[in-house]
């Protein structure tokens, strides 16, 4: 599968952000901050130029943006990828590598994932976000669903933690392979890692669901999540911006979600719910 990298800068320089937020939800799986702006990559097959030009982030008279398209085939992406890999520690308790990164002694859980084109290396700011979130919860004896799970890293860090059963969905199935392999390269075989969408969950309950998408397929699927949640379980979502929090927190509410609390970092937002 190709991919297409977009450099894009924006200005004034403070929409960037908002240009990113656009970005993700038309499709973008991940970004890469440079000195003059990011740089974004999207599968070549869900990427159409006059589709992405209808955005409403070009209508706005305030912000211009300047962009160029490459495409960046299969084979060269590891490279690509491997070339931006920085391991991540977060809140000095979860230390995210790829197997080419020196071990780190003195951390609860370390969790080795292979830099690939999945997305959730802990870099993004839904992924660190989700991961603090759950460090904070009672995983222990806790049957876990990790929605869109991309490389697994969040299933991986459940199960570490004791959780009990671990279900992993990720429509993609490059995401889907990818996490397979990290759960065997992390010890964690035990977790059901299945290629599909919301309906793939079934008649399961769950009495924490991990959810780090995007705004509209948040918003298409809490209803699942809601009927897939135990009564007093807990929801974590991220993969929005924290000025689309009053939009989540209205849907989740109509399915009887109540809001506990969010964070956000640079923009973004992860919430916290439970189901009483």
């Amino acid at each position: 599968m190709n991919y297409i990298e977009l450099s894009c800068e924006v200005f004034p320089p403070r929409y960037t952000e908002i240009a990113m937020a656009a970005f993700s939800e038309y499709g973008f799986e991940s970004f890469a901050e440079n000195e003059k702006g990011f740089s974004g990559y999207i599968p070549e097959k869900l990427f159409n130029e006059d589709n992405f030009k209808a955005l409403e982030l070009f209508g706005n008279k305030e912000i211009k943006v300047n962009y160029s398209i490459k495409k960046i085939p299969e084979q060269n992406w590891n490279a690509v990828w491997e070339s931006n890999f920085e391991p991540v520690l977060i809140g000095n308790e979860c230390y995210i590598r790829a197997p080419f990164h020196p071990a780190l002694t003195g951390i609860k859980h370390e969790i080795i994932i292979e830099p690939k084109m999945s997305f959730g290396t802990g870099h993004h700011e839904t992924t660190h976000m989700m991961v603090q979130l759950l460090l904070e919860q009672n995983i222990c004896g806790k049957d876990l669903l990790d929605m869109g799970c991309g490389t697994a890293v969040l299933a991986i860090l459940a199960k570490k933690s004791g959780a009990n059963k671990v279900l992993a969905i990720d429509n993609d199935e490059w995401a889907f392979n990818n996490a397979k392999e990290n759960c065997e390269r992390n010890g964690a075989e035990e977790i059901e890692v299945i290629q599909g969408d919301a309906s793939a969950i079934g008649e399961k309950k769950f009495d924490l669901i991990l959810a780090n998408i995007n705004r509209n397929v948040l918003t298409t699927d809490i209803p699942v999540y809601a009927c897939a949640l135990k009564r007093n379980g807990i929801i974590l979502l991220s993969g929005f911006y924290e000025a689309d929090l009053t939009i989540i927190k209205s849907k989740a509410t109509q399915f009887g979600l109540r809001h506990l609390r969010y964070i956000a970092m640079n923009s973004w937002c992860a919430a916290a719910f439970t189901k009483e």
